[in-house]
């Protein structure tokens, strides 16, 4: 289970790290002005037992069912965050009128776009290599920890009418690599 945090600081992300994880506004706007090709990956959308450590985000019992939604988000062929979104299966879709008819579409498009949809505070956790996102998160994207190697993630409800939504954002090592507009120049050493 990961232990979240109402700061950025509790969880030493490396500098270059926190960018990302405190950016306010859209991921998906900041991505795409750091790439060439950003594309959302969906890797499943369906029911699920909800995680110990959202349950509580929710207002739900530990072992509650969801509606689960689990994409990459790639930036020029390269997989940089692993979302997972959880809906308790109460929601309606007066609630949530967009998400089951997102298939490949940008969720934060969506919630950002959307003027009856509040956001809440971000929350931010260290991932160790055994928490189930962590392990979701590099068998999609085929990453391999170090040993004592941790992932970063944010998350941050949403409401809308009566309707909670719980996004978890997870930024895998290659989210370093990215650069304004996604064109990396590398130097030639002189001989």
């Amino acid at each position: 289970m990961a232990h979240w945090r109402a700061h950025v600081n509790t969880v030493n992300a490396p500098a270059a790290l926190r960018h990302w994880l405190t950016g306010g506004g859209s991921l998906t706007a900041k991505l795409k002005a750091h790439s060439m090709a950003f594309r959302v990956q969906k890797l499943h959308q369906h029911p699920a037992l909800c995680l110990a450590d959202e349950a509580q985000a929710i207002s739900l019992h530990r072992s509650s069912r969801v509606v689960e939604r689990e994409v990459l988000l790639r930036c020029d062929g390269v997989p940089v965050v692993f979302g997972h979104t959880v809906v308790p299966t109460s929601a309606t879709a007066t609630d949530w009128p967009a998400f089951s008819a997102l298939g490949e579409k940008s969720l934060g498009s969506t919630l950002f776009g959307d003027p009856l949809v509040h956001r809440g505070a971000l929350e931010y956790a260290r991932l160790r290599a055994t928490h189930p996102l962590a392990m979701r998160a590099c068998a999609a994207a085929g990453v391999v920890l170090a040993e004592g190697e941790m992932l970063y993630a944010r998350r941050c409800l949403y409401r809308r009418h009566h309707g909670v939504l719980l996004v978890t954002e997870v930024f895998l090592p290659q989210v370093l690599d990215l650069v304004p507009g996604g064109v990396k120049i590398e130097l030639k050493k002189a001989a």
